[in-house]
């Protein structure tokens, strides 16, 4: 009678922790939102059009991490590596609104331009007005004294530093690679 060894059913077939890449992910976005809801709320800075448009990749990062957590681990690296094309959208984001700040250009969104009023008389011009005046999106946001970084530029760079740590979350060989 030979003895074969004994199959485990649930072998460890990717080393490190795969995980890592979507913990990441989703830690940068909650801290993003977190950061941004201080800003808002806290210090009572309105935000421009762009500025909440650049909120939804930050959004998409804690989805995607999450799911990312739910997800067999042989698809968990698949799932985390969505995160980089949802970041580099945000960079591009970032982009525009830095260059509408710096008056390169003018900003995509009607939004982030004064308002049309119609009507004939005084009462209809009053009735289209928005409700709450809009922050122009090429008015930059510095919150720090004696750094004149705009809030947008600090997202950038938030935005390049977490893609950073997640490429190289991606491309380590502990990160998550299949030995084969």
């Amino acid at each position: 009678m030979v003895l074969m060894p004994r199959r485990r059913i649930f072998n460890k077939q990717t080393p490190g922790t795969v995980r890592l890449p979507n913990l990441l992910l989703i830690f940068a976005g909650v801290v993003a939102m977190l950061f941004v809801w201080w800003v808002q709320d806290g210090l009572g800075i309105a935000p421009c059009a762009l500025c909440l448009w650049e909120r939804w990749p930050w959004r998409l990062l804690v989805v995607i991490g999450a799911v990312g957590l739910l997800v067999p681990r042989r698809w968990a690296r698949a799932v985390a590596s969505l995160g980089v094309p949802t970041l580099l959208v945000d960079l591009v984001l970032v982009v525009v609104h830095a260059g509408v700040e710096w008056r390169f250009w003018k900003s995509p969104l009607p939004e982030c331009l004064s308002p049309h009023l119609t009507g004939a008389t005084m009462a209809e011009r009053l009735a289209s007005m928005p409700l709450r005046p809009g922050k122009p999106c090429d008015m930059p946001t510095y919150i720090f004294d004696g750094l004149p970084v705009s809030l947008t530029v600090m997202e950038g760079v938030a935005a390049l530093a977490v893609l950073a740590v997640l490429l190289a979350c991606l491309l380590s060989p502990f990160g998550g690679r299949t030995r084969g």
